[in-house]
């Protein structure tokens, strides 16, 4: 199955709460990449019922304009979980959100597909990401990056990850370092993409800005939270473009001479650096910064 959406550009995700009508309805303004739809924690206990009903009308009757729509539905150890699936098939969303096996991901992929067969949507239409949540579910991390065609990629849950590791998210990094580097990896293997975990200290945005530099550093798609600084970190700057055109266009000459090893801009290029540069200008043309003819 290739579905065209499934590795569109995902730097950003904005979380809203789905029993809170007021807050789903305009949520593009803030021109997130795509907006989580919470049926989960956010949502109480006795209003489960009234989200659900909330967000099949966000569905079905509000333009997001081109912003992915991605449902977190309850866990599966809960009452909730099957009902969730239906109504996010039944409204149309574009992704359903869980956790956080690979045995999780291939019983949910059953009853999306017995949901899309329900409501006459097409087979196959509904992408799936899991959030890894614990020590287990990181370290089989590529188990679930390949357990469905329809999964786009794995996010790290960071404060649930750190209190099954017996410690607490310090603001260094160095509780997440070994579970960041294992899902990128095991992304990248598989061929799905990988998100950072949310930052909750609205108090120090420095801070915030240099974690988003160094996982884009990593190699992570994106990030939660203060969407214009991390789309400005993830956008390609016209350097950066201006390079990888000249690195791609000097392959493609290079290649057709005969020629393995050159320099641009003084620095030493082959054909290892063609894959990223491709990746690049096609970041920016998905970042709407790219007039190029590439």
């Amino acid at each position: 199955m290739s579905h065209p959406n499934k590795k569109r550009l995902r730097r950003s995700m904005m979380f809203l709460n789905c029993q809170k009508p007021g807050l789903i309805k305009d949520p593009y303004i803030y021109r997130p990449d795509s907006i989580m739809l919470d049926l989960e924690d956010a949502v109480a206990e006795n209003q489960k019922d009234a989200a659900r009903y909330s967000l099949y009308h966000a569905l079905q009757e509000i333009d997001y304009r081109g912003v992915e729509r991605v449902v977190r539905i309850n866990g599966l150890d809960t009452p909730h979980w099957k009902e969730d699936i239906r109504v996010c098939v039944a409204g149309g969303a574009d992704t359903i959100r869980i956790a956080e096996s690979a045995q999780d991901v291939h019983t949910v992929e059953e009853h999306v597909l017995a949901a899309e067969r329900e409501f006459g949507r097409p087979e196959g239409s509904t992408l799936l990401m899991a959030a890894l949540e614990s020590c287990k579910g990181v370290l089989n991390a590529l188990e679930v990056c390949k357990s469905s065609d329809r999964l786009i990629g794995i996010a790290l849950s960071g404060g649930d990850y750190t209190k099954d590791l017996q410690t607490v998210i310090t603001g260094t990094g160095v509780e997440l370092q070994g579970a960041r580097q294992q899902m990128i990896i095991a992304a990248r293997a598989a061929g799905v993409q990988c998100w950072d975990t949310v930052f909750t200290n609205l108090d120090a945005m420095d801070v915030f800005e240099e974690e988003v530099k160094m996982i884009k550093m990593m190699g992570f798609d994106g990030k939660s939270r203060q969407i214009d600084v991390v789309h400005k970190i993830f956008t390609p700057t016209q350097k950066e473009i201006i390079f990888a055109e000249k690195v791609v266009k000097e392959i493609d000459e290079k290649k057709a001479q005969g020629i393995g090893v050159f320099t641009v801009d003084g620095k030493m290029i082959d054909i290892a650096f063609y894959d990223g540069a491709k990746r690049t200008i096609a970041l920016a043309k998905a970042s709407g910064v790219y007039e190029g003819d590439l």
